[in-house]
């Protein structure tokens, strides 16, 4: 097997593992949150906190992997994200499959700070949106397949069952690693940041553990102390010599802009599959392997437009591609605000469609756009970068769901009782995604032309 194909297979069982994971949790929820008694706000650290542990190790990661190597990082990682998935199948409770699930977040960081670098560094500018693009497509597959077996698998065997058959999956990316010969590296020799690494996961922890915590005042005050951090951070990093974060690549327009694009695109997007697998089983009434089946319509649309969506971005500026994409994103939440107790399921499959046809323009193009803004050095942070970028977005995507939800339901378990104030909660937070989601049209077109816009000078080392 050629090196492309090596790469391109290993990138693409991996973006299908966690998709995958993800998805199949959202329509369990519902059932975790009755079997241990789980009010709104605890049921929604279940995929929260794999969020948040993925989002603050993605950067430290992708940067240890420019040092040690990329293919090293990444092997580690599916070992890690391997046993926390094999906790979480015999989690005793609530809590404790939390704690599992952050586990499954730190090796998700070793895996995808480092898949999308690798994929980078064999594939040349021209082929890069191709790949990039069947390795989104893979995503939307998994987010596809998801639902529908995690409904099947909760309803007909129970919770448990997803993460056990996610076992076998873990066990075939660790097979199709030992395809990959040599190594890739950018910064061999260089010193990892130690100092920033910390302070940079303290303080992003503290920002979105706060924002999860509001409207309350105690929640405000966490997040300010996580923002003066990061501010911190800043300045730290822009004085060392091998600082963690390149700060200074988001001096180049096309780099910040498309990486301030995918903030808001995931920020805006994300918490769909929570709301509606929620607004499904709670609202409608509905039994999760239905549910599933429903919600299978936005990523299957997504799967097919990705791939197209990446070749174009080969031959056209991704900035025109992912634009229109943000502004169908953007519509599609505008319809999915307008459900109520009483809308039909062929309304919110075309709601739920629509809507994955926004993102499946705009996701593999952005992509893109950010990998191309760099030189081979730089593509483990860049990579790193964009996984951050999404990993946040989708935290504070569910933490601005869990906040409205928190304001009309309060701290209790949503059941059928519930169904109106949780109505009032769920059609308010699409209202706020769709506002988001308009504002990043902006943000998408201000990047500016990519190609010949590359910014780190110094070669990748292949061994």
């Amino acid at each position: 097997m050629s090196e492309k194909r090596a790469a391109l297979t290993v990138a693409m069982l991996a973006s299908f593992l966690t998709p995958f994971m993800a998805s199949s949790i959202n329509v369990a929820l519902p059932t975790l949150a009755d079997e241990f008694s789980l009010s709104a706000v605890i049921e929604s650290w279940i995929p929260t906190s794999y969020l948040l542990a993925a989002a603050v190790f993605l950067v430290p990661f992708g940067r240890l992997s420019d040092i040690l190597g990329r293919k090293k990082v990444f092997t580690y990682g599916i070992w890690v994200f391997g046993a926390g998935t094999a906790l979480c199948a015999i989690a005793p409770s609530g809590i404790l499959l939390i704690v599992f699930r952050i586990i499954q977040g730190f090796g998700s960081a070793m895996m995808f700070g480092t898949s999308i670098a690798i994929l980078t560094s064999v594939y040349p500018v021209n082929e890069r949106g191709k790949a990039l693009g069947l390795s989104t497509m893979v995503v939307y597959i998994g987010l596809s397949v998801g639902p529908f077996f995690g409904g099947l698998l909760t309803s007909f065997v129970g919770w448990r069952a997803i993460f056990l058959v996610t076992l076998p999956l873990t066990a075939a990316v660790v097979a199709a690693t030992r395809l990959l010969k040599g190594e890739w590296t950018g910064a061999t020799g260089e010193k990892f940041d130690i100092k920033g690494s910390a302070l940079y996961a303290v303080s992003l922890t503290a920002v979105i553990f706060g924002f999860s915590l509001l409207p309350h005042i105690a929640g405000a005050l966490v997040s300010i102390v996580g923002l003066a951090g990061i501010v911190a951070f800043i300045l730290l990093e822009l004085r060392l010599k091998s600082p963690v974060l390149d700060i200074t690549l988001f001096r180049h327009r096309a780099f910040a802009f498309s990486n301030f694009a995918a903030l808001i695109n995931y920020s805006a997007t994300f918490a769909v599959g929570f709301l509606m697998a929620l607004y499904l089983q709670n609202v409608k009434g509905f039994a999760a392997d239905k549910a599933g089946i429903i919600l299978v319509a936005q990523p299957v649309v997504m799967a097919i437009f990705s791939p197209i969506a990446g070749r174009l971005s080969d031959r056209i500026e991704p900035q025109i591609i992912a634009s229109v994409g943000m502004a169908i994103s953007a519509i599609g939440l505008v319809l999915l605000a307008l459900l109520a107790a009483d809308s039909s399921i062929a309304f919110i499959i075309f709601s739920l469609a629509f809507l994955g046809l926004g993102f499946g323009l705009f996701s593999s193009p952005n992509t893109n756009a950010i990998m191309s803004s760099v030189e081979r050095k730089c593509y483990g942070i860049a990579s790193a970068t964009v996984g951050t970028m999404r990993l946040i977005g989708q935290v504070l995507s569910l933490g601005i769901a869990t906040m409205f939800i928190a304001i009309y339901v309060g701290g209790v378990l949503i059941t059928p009782d519930v169904a109106h104030d949780f109505l009032r909660g769920f059609q308010l937070s699409f209202v706020a995604f769709a506002v988001m989601c308009f504002g990043g049209i902006f943000a998408s077109l201000a990047r500016g032309k990519v190609r010949g816009e590359a910014t780190c000078e110094i070669p990748e080392q292949r061994t």
